[in-house]
């Protein structure tokens, strides 16, 4: 009985290690996108969740993240709930991610790691209201009326899928609706079509603006003139 002990202990040693190496290299990336973010906020005073992920796994490097053992490898990294006020200039970016330890006989459950770091945008600070209050973030588009307070909510995330153009005419969306063509895409025609699940209209091209979400990580307060999202944001 000794000996599988002993191998178990080794093999628990070496995992403990490998979490050790991940957490450490998740807070290095995550300084990383953190120098990135606030640079940029010198622009625009706001945080893009997706355009951190992208600095982090770029920063470690999606191959070896998809040998780690973070479950989902370089799509398991998530920066939900970063934000960067724009009345103080100050943003808490954080990284969760999951680990998982693949020894059977415990059926050990995945565990949950999150890091976070605090950055100064480079725009300023007002003395009033200098330390960064605890508020609930939420999620905008350059465009969008609502904001949205699931960062993976279906309206943020569109679904995009290529038809037979001579079908569209008898396909509807998740709502029932008709799908009409886009008024920027479209105007030259096209064979192939690109719809999504939640749209109302088909085109031509994987490149339209109508397919693409730039989306910001804001404070609800600042989240001024917008109505929450009939999905996620009740």
């Amino acid at each position: 009985m000794a000996v599988p002990i002993f191998f178990l202990a080794v093999v628990s040693l070496l995992y403990l290690m490998e979490i050790m190496a991940v957490q450490t290299a998740m807070r290095s990336a995550l300084q990383y996108a953190g120098k990135n973010a606030a640079e940029e906020a010198f622009l625009v005073t706001m945080v893009m969740p997706s355009r951190l992920e992208r600095d982090v796994v770029n920063s470690i490097g999606a191959e070896r993240l998809d040998r780690s053992i973070v479950i989902g490898g370089s799509s398991g990294v998530r920066c939900n709930g970063s934000q960067i006020s724009s009345r103080t200039g100050i943003g808490e970016l954080m990284v969760t991610y999951q680990v998982r330890l693949p020894i059977p006989m415990f059926g050990i459950k995945p565990i949950k790691y999150q890091e976070k770091i605090r950055v100064k945008a480079w725009v300023g600070y007002e003395k009033t209201g200098f330390g960064l209050e605890k508020e609930e973030t939420v999620y905008i588009t350059e465009t969008g009326m609502v904001y949205h307070k699931d960062y993976h909510c279906t309206y943020l995330e569109l679904s995009i899928h290529m038809v037979s153009s001579g079908d569209i005419g008898g396909l509807r969306n998740e709502s029932g609706g008709k799908y009409y063509p886009c008024e920027h895409c479209m105007r030259n025609g096209g064979n192939g079509v690109y719809i999504t699940d939640t749209g109302n209209r088909y085109h031509s091209s994987l490149s339209c603006s109508g397919l693409k979400r730039t989306v910001y990580a804001v404070p609800l307060s600042e989240a001024v003139g917008k109505g929450a999202c009939v999905r996620c944001g009740r």
